[in-house]
């Protein structure tokens, strides 16, 4: 099961637009003497890639759909048992506070599920995610964080060894099935995240963090169609969580 797991990391790491462009370059230094047709060719797509992938209109473009299946979490119409914030990543770093150890996205969820747990503040949450080549699981960090931000430590509940979106359905559902939880995950990240849920029986409540495409139809600027290393991080997540989602229906052909 390791091995199986890194493998699908390996593969989706050279499938992203980032990964293509450099392997592109690759070839077309490597075919420069022997082919310069063809590593023209190459030099070309790359070239065409990369901007593509660093404007902001496409990747916009890309990402709005993914985000636009859930809306912004309000309240519940139902009572709330629980509110699980599924892992993403952190550095440990005895230096610095737990919050500051954190990734962008485990940051972005941990602000949204405190929002809620404020509206709730009775409510048990459940951290998620694995320690992976850190010596923490995330969850512990995620942990730490909100008794940083002022969560009661006896409402915090720890799942520390799923590794990915589909051990966290199947372990946090053992927990919480038959009752109301509120799902919090990244925006781009929350089909894929309700479907396993959903899957399981969960009756989970989409709570989307941290959009990426905010105002879509709002009045653009000159700089919004002009490459951007920010577009092109936003293009990666979208592609990934797009080869996500069909590896997840095709997965569902043989179930």
């Amino acid at each position: 099961m390791e091995l199986l797991f890194a493998l699908k990391k390996l593969i989706s790491l050279f499938i992203m637009p980032l990964s293509m462009i450099i392997l592109l370059l690759i070839a077309a230094l490597l075919l420069f003497k022997r082919n310069p047709k063809n590593s023209f060719r190459c030099l070309l797509l790359s070239t065409v890639l990369l901007i593509a992938s660093s404007l902001p209109v496409i990747s916009d473009l890309l990402m709005a759909p993914i985000e636009n299946n859930h809306e912004a979490f309000t309240r519940a119409s139902v009572p709330i048992d629980y509110i699980v914030i599924l892992g993403c990543g952190h550095v440990t770093d005895a230096a610095l506070p737990a919050t500051s150890q954190l990734r962008a996205c485990s940051l972005e969820r941990v602000v949204e599920a405190l929002r809620i747990h404020q509206l709730y503040p009775q409510t048990p949450i459940i951290t998620s995610g694995y320690a992976g080549d850190d010596a923490t699981p995330n969850a512990q960090v995620v942990k730490h964080a909100l008794i940083e931000l002022g969560v009661n430590e006896q409402l915090i509940i720890t799942e520390s060894f799923p590794k990915d979106t589909e051990e966290e359905a199947e372990l946090i559902g053992n927990r919480v099935k038959g009752q109301n939880i509120v799902l919090v995950t990244n925006s781009d990240h929350m089909p894929r995240a309700m479907h396993y849920f959903q899957s399981q029986g969960i009756n989970a409540i989409a709570a989307p963090a941290s959009p990426w495409v905010k105002d879509y139809y709002g009045e653009k600027g000159w700089r919004y169609y002009t490459p951007s290393s920010h577009s092109l991080n936003k293009t990666t997540h979208a592609w990934y969580e797009s080869i996500g989602r069909a590896v997840q229906w095709l997965k569902t052909l043989f179930d």
